[in-house]
């Protein structure tokens, strides 16, 4: 399948599962502009094999299709963007009986327009429970570790090095509890809630949780000890910055 674009040079393309973005800035029937379009699909394609040619006067793309089968229309609507213009010289015909189309689904096909009327309506967007809780989760992990930080900063500049020794004291529930709420973690792939494999979360919340309760909180001598405010340091610091970037991913749309 092949998409040309009449415009010029550099594009930026994001193709996901069943959608295909491009912008770019170039010469074309409005003069010097910003070109972009958003293309959604009727199945598929891979969106890692897609190539590009850039010529004089335009961009031609070639973008796969996930599964090799007849398709009875580019878009998922049956209305084609009034854009979009078929190459006759690369049109091929399937010379099979083509296959009952799948059934349709409304709510993705129509998803800009329906999310224009519900922002209307009742003045925000409804996002999905996953999403919500996603942020939730996230935002709680991210002032967790932030009461951490800020606890230990401000024992640290007001007395320097001499409370390091009841550092643990003083944070180290809220520690335990942030690090016992990470196991949810480990549970996201397995629901589909992110994307990725199960060992990899599951490898660093264990492996952190036996510093913190088998090498910190059943040794007491460790708990006095200044590499623990290091320890705690890091850690806050690793997952507010990570905390801060999911919570940026997954935004809640107000009117």
């Amino acid at each position: 399948m092949d998409v040309i674009i009449s415009t010029l040079p550099t594009p930026l393309v994001n193709a996901t599962e069943k959608c295909f973005e491009f912008s770019s800035k170039g010469y074309g029937a409005c003069g010097f502009n910003e070109y972009k379009f958003e293309l959604h699909f009727y199945d598929s394609i891979y969106k890692e094999q897609y190539s590009y040619r850039i010529t004089d006067t335009k961009v031609e793309f070639v973008i796969k299709k996930n599964y090799y089968k007849w398709w009875p229309r580019l878009v998922p609507a049956p209305q084609k963007p009034h854009w979009l213009r078929i190459d006759f010289d690369r049109w091929r015909t399937e010379d099979e009986m083509i296959e009952d189309e799948k059934p349709r689904n409304i709510m993705e096909d129509y998803s800009k327009e329906l999310g224009k009327v519900q922002k209307e309506e009742l003045g925000y967007l409804k996002e999905s429970a996953k999403k919500v809780y996603l942020i939730f989760y996230n935002l709680s992990q991210f002032i967790g570790y932030l009461y951490i930080l800020i606890v230990m900063g401000v024992l640290y500049y007001r007395d320097g090095i001499m409370p390091m020794p009841k550092i643990y004291e003083s944070v180290g529930n809220a520690m335990k509890f942030c690090q016992l709420l990470q196991y949810l973690e480990v549970l996201h792939p397995i629901f589909g809630y992110t994307k990725g494999g199960v060992l990899m979360p599951f490898f660093q919340v264990m492996g952190r949780n036996f510093i913190l309760f088998a090498m910190i909180e059943l040794e007491e001598r460790m708990q006095t000890k200044p590499v623990i405010f290091y320890l705690f340091t890091i850690w806050s610091c690793i997952e507010i910055i990570r905390g801060n970037k999911c919570y940026i991913s997954f935004p809640l749309s107000f009117k």
